[in-house]
Formats: structure tokens, sequence, C-alpha cells
């Protein structure tokens, strides 16, 4: 990273780069008052010429734009008369005067197809419908110093596009958004926000709106991802093709990761969604050995034994946000031992029960009730719960000690799509040809459990899959990625030896 400006020439960038400082002379002329004796007249002179013109013409809209009108269309339909603010949100500080990398808020991307930051969605009642209107940053200002004095200008951190630009991509009107606090301040009517994103906009919003009102569109556009449409799935697949390369990648590494830790895995895998994709859709567990019965172990800091099992939960997010989550448990030396494969058999059993019951018309809790079936009644042949059987095991939840988490979730922009849905269209709902999430059972027997055999003890199993109803069934997206346990085996030798 290049060393930051000078203690006067940060002065002047902030000021540079305040909403009221966009359109003057005032930063140059506050520096020629003596305030920023950093930056010389010749200079500041020098750098406002002399610049090709590089504005894009003729562009082709973004590949989602027909499906991102659609999805405001239905917005519009389902709150007449009302004006409705989505933020994409701003950079967050990660230390000091550095920032992560900025991921849009999923209701902004859905409905715009922008990852921008600063950008905010504001539909605007007019007649029986809404006029969209995307508010964004402009090009950096050459005239007042902007691009090239202050740490988010073109030449600090890359040029942003035009508003011309993008109302040629994204196919809706676009203006500055450094004038939208102000308007929405003095703005009149019924209005929504979605919260949680960008602050600026909910303090101009404050008296406006309510949180129960806000809710209300939070949940709306959480259930309106319930259903894909083909540019969904379609990204679906693509992530689920990605996360599959991921997964291969991994397996060629393995002597490498047994001489060094799990972070080789997580960084292999990492390099190959950055490759194909924007980012990893989620914290990438790549948990070895006892490490495999931690759910969410994401430190990823352990060590990577021969012997042992490597239970791997990672997905590519595309380009355009739409993240896999795949998992598979793969002996690390390339073949299961005789009481790894009776673990693994069982869930792949009852992973196979659960994806089985997912089709449309189905109570979306029945694949999640399947799996657990089985998984009882192996515990229970197991003689790990005692003279109970499978039924009364079930009533009490007793498998639950080792099964530990639900079968699975909606999947989309997020990992977790669609989680403000209410309970009745999600977990209490039936599903629906175009609905897509995972199933992933699992076995987790922890290093300190006392009541199962010693030699059960730290193993760890989840495989998951991420499942697309259709009209007459299901299909599995992460099909590439084979589940039973020889098949696995043969795969990971093939793997090794290309």
């Amino acid at each position: 990273m290049s060393e930051e400006l000078s203690p006067t020439e940060s002065n002047f960038a902030a000021a540079a780069a305040g909403p009221e400082e966009t359109t003057d002379e005032k930063p140059i002329q506050q520096r020629k008052n003596g305030l920023y004796p950093g930056v010389s007249d010749e200079l500041a002179e020098n750098m406002k010429s002399g610049w090709a013109d590089t504005e894009l013409r003729d562009l082709e809209p973004i590949a989602q734009a027909g499906h991102t009108a659609d999805r405001r269309a239905a917005l519009s339909r389902r709150f007449p008369g009302e004006r409705l603010v989505i933020p994409a949100g701003n950079l967050k500080t990660r230390s000091n005067d550095t920032e992560y990398s900025f991921r849009a808020s999923t209701e902004y991307a859905y409905l715009t197809g922008d990852q921008t930051e600063d950008g905010v969605l504001v539909l605007e009642p007019k007649g029986d419908g809404h006029e969209a209107t995307l508010y964004l940053l402009p090009r950096s200002n050459r005239e007042n110093g902007e691009f090239w004095l202050s740490g988010t200008g073109e030449l600090w951190v890359g040029r942003r596009h035009s508003l011309a630009e993008a109302e040629q991509l994204l196919g809706l009107p676009v203006k500055d958004v450094r004038e939208l606090a102000a308007a929405l301040a003095e703005a009149t009517g019924p209005v929504r926000g979605v919260r949680g994103h960008d602050a600026s906009i909910e303090a101009a919003l404050t008296d406006k709106v309510t949180a129960e009102r806000d809710e209300e569109l939070r949940v709306y556009l959480s259930e309106a991802r319930l259903v894909k449409d083909a540019f969904e799935i379609a990204e679906l697949q693509k992530a689920c093709d990605s996360t599959a390369r991921g997964f291969e990648d991994v397996v060629k590494v393995l002597d490498k990761a047994e001489a060094t830790s799990e972070r080789y895995i997580e960084g292999t895998f990492f390099l190959r969604a950055r490759v194909e994709g924007n980012d990893i859709g989620y914290g990438s567990i790549c948990a070895a050995g006892p490490h495999a019965t931690t759910l969410h172990w994401v430190r990823n800091n352990g060590e990577v034994r021969s012997g042992d099992l490597l239970l791997l939960d990672a997905g590519v997010e595309t380009n355009e946000l739409y993240t896999a989550d795949i998992t598979r448990t793969l002996p690390i030396n390339g073949t299961f031992s005789p009481l790894q494969r009776k673990i693994y058999d069982a869930v792949y059993e009852a992973q196979e029960a659960g994806i089985a019951a997912v089709k449309p018309g189905a109570p979306y809790r029945d694949f999640h009730d399947a799996a657990q079936r089985v998984l009882a009644e192996k515990l229970v042949e197991w003689g790990l719960l005692g003279d109970l059987d499978v039924d009364k095991v079930l009533e009490l939840g007793l498998q639950r000690r080792w099964t530990l988490h639900g079968t699975g979730h909606m999947l989309g922009m997020d990992v977790h799509d669609c989680a403000a849905a209410r309970t009745e269209t999600y977990v209490g709902g039936d599903l629906e040809p175009g609905m897509c999430l995972t199933v992933e059972p699992g076995l987790y027997f922890q290093a300190d459990d006392l009541t199962v055999p010693e030699e059960y003890r730290g193993i760890g199993v989840r495989i998951e899959d991420d499942i697309l109803v259709t009209e007459d069934g299901n299909k599995n997206l992460s099909a590439a990625l084979p589940r039973r346990a020889d098949e696995v085996e043969a795969w990971m030798a093939q793997v090794k030896q290309a």
C-alpha cells in the first residue's frame, strides 16, 4: 500500500471530499488563504488539466438489468403510494485508516445489480406506481482536487463510472447521491427504508419512518428471494461449479497442508474464489481432525494429519454475489478407516433421504425430518441411546446431541438467504419450483464426549449439497462433487494424480 497524504494534504483532502466542496473553488481558495501549504498554486492548477476524455459511451446493460427491473416493479406493486429507500451501505473500518472490502447490501444489489458503496435506490411514488432513481457518487472532481487529494479519489481507489455510464449499464435514471440526504429530509409522505447499512440516510429519515414499517419492507425483500428467477439459478450453478473446482484444488495440496496447517486449505480455496468470482460467500470452514466437530470452525489454524478427516465447508461467491454452500468430509490420506466409513455412510444415507424429500408442494420441514430419522435410526442401532426406540428418540430430540443443527437453509445472495422471511412462508411453508436450499445432515462426536465409545470421539462428518426445487422434483446443483464414500476415495486418487 502506498503512503498516505501528509497531514496538511490530508486536511486538504478532507475538505475537498465534502459534498459542499465539489462544485466550486472553496478548497483551492482555503489553501490560498494559507490553510493548506503542502500544495502549491501551480501544482493545484496543473492537476486540473491535460486529462483525456475517458467517458464510456454506448454501453450494453448488465446481464440482470431486465430481472432487476421486474423485481422493482413487484416491489412497487407491494407498497403503492410510499417512498421506498434502499441503501447499498458504506465502507467499514477494519483498523485505523484501512477498510474492509466493500460488499453491497443484498437488498440493494438484488434490486439494482449495482455493487458500489454509498449508492441508494429510491422508489418515488408516481401515479399508480413508482419512479425508480439510483443515487450514486459521480466520478471524482478534477476542478477542486478531489480526484487526487481525497483518499476516496480516483487516483487512490480507481475510476468510478460516471452517472451517465451507470444509467446505461443499470437501466434506470441515476443522480448524484450527495444531493439525496437533504432531499429526503425535506420530503413528505409515507416512507419505508432498509436499515442497518447507511447511517446518514437513516438520519435523514429519522422522523419519517417507523421500525415496524421498515421491518415490513425488509421482510418483503427477503421473501421475494425465496423463488429464484432464471438469472439467479444460472448464477448459483456457476457458483457451485467454481466451488467444485476449489475443492479439487484443495485435494491436490493436502500434502502441503499437512506440512503447514488448515490455513493452507483456506488460502487454496480462497484463490479459486477470487479468480473465478467476487470472493468466498462466507468464512471457509477448513476443519481437520477433531475440529470437524465444531460447527463453525473458521480459525483454520490447526494441524492437518494423515488418518484424520477434513471437513471442508466452503463456497465461491460469483461476481454477481450469488454463493454456493457445499461441504465434503474427506479422508486426508485418501482412504476412510472402517469407523470413519461407518459414520460417513450413515450421514450419506441421511442426506439421500433428505434430498429425496425435496420436491414441489412438500412441506419445507420434510427434508429435515427425513434426514433426522435416518440418523436417529443409526444412533439407536449403534447402541448410543440405550433401549429407546427411534420414535421416542425423535420425540425427545435426543439425537440432537450428535446431529446438532437443522438439515438445511435457503441459499442465494446470502449463504443463509431469505433470513427475514416470516415463519409461515419459509420453514412453515411448502417448497416451490425455483427455491434453492442446502441439504446438510451431520454427525459430530465431540472429543470430550464420554457417552460414546472412545474411538468415536473427535470424528465429525457433514455432507452438504445445493438443491434446486424443479417442476417435477429437484436438481443437485453441486453434483459435480462425488458424495458416496467409494466415489470420494476414487475421485481423490484421480485428482491427486492429475
